[in-house]
């Protein structure tokens, strides 16, 4: 019995021990909802979208993402990405990397993003390309 527990302890331990905390902060966590402006391909396997919308702080945003299947995973994929905004005078872009999800009809983003402000964002999103919507729930890394 005694090694039966000393057992279960070096398990628990070993499957928190590389376990990552992710740590939003709390009062920049924010939604963004975008209409998916275009998508096209060229080749049937790499797709590339485009769309705007508003997100929070960084005002009237817009999107390019090419989704592809490298791991060629039926349902899931990868991407890459850049945004682009303007708030008065200040110019903020992104780049965006991830990976997604198909989920029935629809597609769960996951992205972390590299702001030109110095901040790491993070997102989940949901793509309805029928209804041609974007819509995340971001947060800043804290």
């Amino acid at each position: 019995m005694k090694d039966l527990k000393l057992f279960i302890l070096i398990v628990a331990f070993i499957s928190t021990a590389g376990a990552a905390d992710l740590k939003l902060e709390p009062t920049s966590v924010f939604d963004a909802s975008f209409t998916v402006d275009s998508v096209h391909t060229k080749d049937g396997k790499v797709y590339e979208l485009s769309a705007s919308g508003d997100a929070g702080p960084y005002g009237r945003v817009y999107l390019s993402y090419v989704f592809t299947n490298k791991q060629d995973v039926p349902g899931y994929g990868e991407f890459t990405g850049h945004a682009w905004s303007q708030v008065e005078e200040d110019v903020v872009t992104a780049t965006l990397q991830g990976v997604t999800k198909q989920e029935g009809k629809y597609f769960k983003l996951y992205t972390l993003d590299l702001v030109s402000n110095g901040k790491l964002n993070f997102a989940i999103g949901t793509v309805d390309l029928v209804e041609k919507t974007m819509n995340f729930r971001v947060g800043e890394i804290d």
